[in-house]
């Protein structure tokens, strides 16, 4: 009996142990869950209030979180271009291939691939001998024509003065007379023959058609050269002055027009291809006479006076169309346009440092700032960095240096 009781009070000290240590986990395990249904609960408030614009998260405000640090800008008043950018296309202002006229023996090259060359330069020279002795063939003809014509004139003079005097017939000076015409005939094509004889001398020396660089030269001295070959010799591109034609959106066309006067020539810049290098300074030459259907654009020709021959030909650059130049102008950085479900706004730092929601009017752009026509004043601060982090009413820092440059901003004129 003992021993079997001392079993049972063993068994039951056991089994207390088990209990005990059961409700200790569920305890555990309540408070865990508890503390992580706190947590999302105030996860969930957050997200309500900023849905709501009430600064909450990390956006700041009136919840007393920590503010959010922005970039900002001024709006200022001042000049500014209606202007365009497009790509362009360098094209020169003539290009000609110079071709020999005639075929022979190439003889001499006188240019350097390259070079800049002249209108009426001696570039190739051909061997001429084969022609030299045409012109001399042609001349003998027309010598020994002369000379019959000249003794055919002779006898008609004498016929006429036979017939005067009733010792010659009249079908003998209708005759004489005849022949004198057919000499003259004769030598008027021994004459031609000459001159075409000369001519076809004159095309062994090649001279450049116009002024401008040549390229790299198709056929070297001792080779056949034909009329017919479709190379040609070389190219000459005519790059001062240079043009640079270019595409200008059909709904720009009207102020374009209406710019376009005589005597008013709209200035273009011509940059590279990073837009950053200004390359030339020109104006607009003409427009297209129709607008591309299939692109909705002009082309437009601008010249160039490219003295310094930064323009190449088929070079691609950047062009920028002044169209008009306006003055006393509200302006702000293009970052800060937003535009939303209820239009065109920014968000406007006041003197408490926490933001507005402004809507605004924008007009035209350039270089990197919106001309605006309602909704903004001089000097008003703009956020223009950390906007998706914003809401009505919220809290921003702007750093120090920000706030001195806009001091200073405001102070100038």
């Amino acid at each position: 009996m003992l021993t079997h009781r001392h079993a049972r009070g063993r068994l039951s000290w056991w089994a207390l142990l088990l209990i005990a240590g059961a409700v200790g986990a569920g305890a555990w395990r309540w408070h865990v869950k508890s503390q992580q249904g706190g947590e999302g609960a105030a996860g969930s408030g957050q997200a309500a209030s900023a849905a709501y614009g009430k600064g909450g998260g990390d956006g700041g405000g009136r919840g007393g979180n920590r503010p959010t640090t922005v970039r900002t800008a001024q709006v200022t008043l001042g000049d500014m271009d209606v202007a365009f950018n497009a790509i362009g296309t360098v094209i020169p202002t003539q290009t000609a291939t110079v071709r020999v006229r005639v075929d022979g023996l190439l003889q001499k090259v006188l240019f350097k691939e390259g070079q800049l060359v002249k209108a009426g330069d001696l570039l190739v020279e051909i061997d001429p001998r084969p022609f030299a002795v045409q012109l001399t063939q042609a001349q003998g003809a027309l010598q020994r024509d002369q000379a019959q014509l000249q003794n055919a004139r002779n006898d008609l003079a004498r016929y006429r003065a036979l017939l005067s005097q009733d010792a010659g017939s009249q079908q003998q000076v209708d005759n004489q007379l005849a022949l004198v015409h057919q000499y003259e005939g004769l030598v008027l094509t021994d004459q031609g023959s000459v001159d075409s004889a000369r001519l076809q001398l004159s095309f062994t020396r090649v001279t450049s058609p116009l002024s401008g660089r040549i390229g790299l030269r198709q056929v070297d001295a001792g080779n056949m050269v034909h009329s017919t070959d479709t190379n040609g010799l070389a190219t000459i591109t005519q790059v001062q002055p240079a043009s640079v034609v270019f595409a200008v959106p059909q709904d720009r066309l009207p102020a374009v027009l209406a710019q376009s006067k005589p005597g008013h020539a709209l200035p273009v810049t011509a940059t590279d291809r990073d837009g950053s290098s200004p390359l030339a300074q020109g104006q607009l030459l003409t427009l297209d006479n129709q607008i591309d259907v299939s692109t909705g654009t002009v082309k437009a020709k601008a010249v160039f006076d490219n003295a310094d021959q930064r323009l190449f030909p088929n070079q691609f650059v950047n062009v920028r169309l002044r169209v008009q130049h306006l003055q006393g102008v509200l302006s702000a950085p293009d970052a800060a346009i937003q535009r939303g479900t209820q239009g065109t706004f920014v968000y406007v730092v006041l003197p408490d440092q926490s933001v507005k929601v402004q809507p605004v009017s924008v007009g035209f752009s350039d270089a990197g700032r919106v001309q605006i026509t309602k909704g903004l004043q001089a000097n008003d601060v703009v956020v223009i960095d950390g906007l998706d982090k914003l809401r009505d009413g919220a809290k921003v820092d702007v750093s120090k240096r920000e706030a001195q440059a806009h001091a200073s901003g405001a102070s100038q004129p």
